[in-house]
């Protein structure tokens, strides 16, 4: 026979259903739960505000200041020039602003081809190897070697093989095919711009190609084999199974690829180098120039802000119309 002391006069029970063995066990447990994961992303958080949004906060501040050849050394206390870096962008009648809506509009046309381009050859590749054949997996990983190979070897070889004297293009078209009248110039002049296009449809489509080749992976078979049983050809099974099927990724997948083609820098770059040619002046090399060639960083800054709204703003609209075709689709 076991006997409970009696509690001292002025204390309380503090047993298993008290509320405070709730708030003293449980709280704390409960605390460690929800900060473990803010913890642990706090190194990302720290190198991303390090990496990419004080270099924001600096370059918006640069876009106000009048920062030249003479004022860069030190910047810091540069004279403020206020909207007049962005006015000086936006005035399309002067020569800066009308340089700045010529690179826009190339970049606008050469996005939107990149884009279409991209997502039309890696969706036609994906579905055709969606059936098991002999060497399937050898092609699939041919399809992937320009997206794995480095940028900067890449383009190098096709500037190598868009030479006008000695280059592969003209050998090709020229002697080999007589598809021209004499060899073209690929890297100065208009065909600059299609020389430039074939290199980023060249080196985007394998992304998009993977992307949608596992998307396809979640449509079951049994939809195909149904629609094949009720007469629907190949044709109809795309457009009324892969195609619907294939929305969300590819809502994803074009927006990616928007973002990496309207911001690409490395391409023109290294295939034209610091002065490419009208044709394919990107906008994105065109504010390097504006920067570093002619040493104004004001007004860069100012057009790299102008751009970063643009690109939020596309973004936010995009968002919003997939977003508000999705639950249209739903209902």
């Amino acid at each position: 026979m076991t006997t409970t002391a009696p509690a001292r006069p002025g204390t309380r029970e503090t047993g298993p259903g008290t509320p405070g063995a709730a708030c003293g066990g449980r709280l704390p447990g409960r605390l460690r739960r929800i900060g473990l994961p803010y913890l642990l992303l706090l190194p990302a958080l720290l190198l991303e505000l390090l990496v990419h949004l004080v270099p924001m906060v600096i370059g918006i501040v640069m876009s106000f200041k009048e920062l030249t050849q003479f004022t860069l050394r030190d910047w810091g206390t540069a004279p403020w020039t206020g909207g007049d870096n962005y006015r000086v962008s936006l005035d399309f009648d002067a020569p800066v602003g009308e340089a700045l809506l010529h690179s826009f509009l190339v970049t606008c046309v050469f996005t939107v081809l990149s884009v279409g381009l991209c997502w039309l050859i890696g969706t036609a590749a994906a579905v055709c190897m969606q059936d098991a054949f002999r060497g399937r997996g050898l092609l699939r990983a041919l399809f992937l070697v320009p997206y794995a190979l480095p940028v900067y070897a890449a383009v190098i070889t096709w500037a190598f093989m868009f030479q006008h004297d000695n280059g592969l293009v003209n050998h090709v078209l020229y002697d080999q095919l007589g598809l021209t009248d004499k060899p073209s110039f690929w890297l100065i002049g208009d065909n600059s711009f299609i020389a430039l296009l074939v290199v980023s449809v060249w080196k985007g489509w394998p992304f998009a190609f993977l992307i949608v080749m596992a998307g396809l992976q979640n449509i079951p078979r049994e939809l195909y084999e149904a629609a094949a049983l009720d007469g629907a050809g190949t044709w109809q099974q795309i457009r009324r199974i892969t195609l619907p099927s294939l929305r969300p990724v590819n809502q994803v997948l074009v927006l990616v690829l928007f973002l990496w083609t309207f911001n690409d820098f490395n391409t023109p770059y290294v295939l034209f180098g610091k002065a490419a040619p009208e044709a394919a002046d990107l906008i994105s090399i065109h504010i390097y120039q504006s920067s570093f060639v002619t040493w104004d960083f004001g007004t860069g800054s100012a057009m790299s802000v102008l751009l970063l709204l643009f690109l939020l703003l596309v973004t936010g609209v995009y968002l919003f119309l997939t977003s508000r075709g999705r639950k249209t689709a739903d209902v």
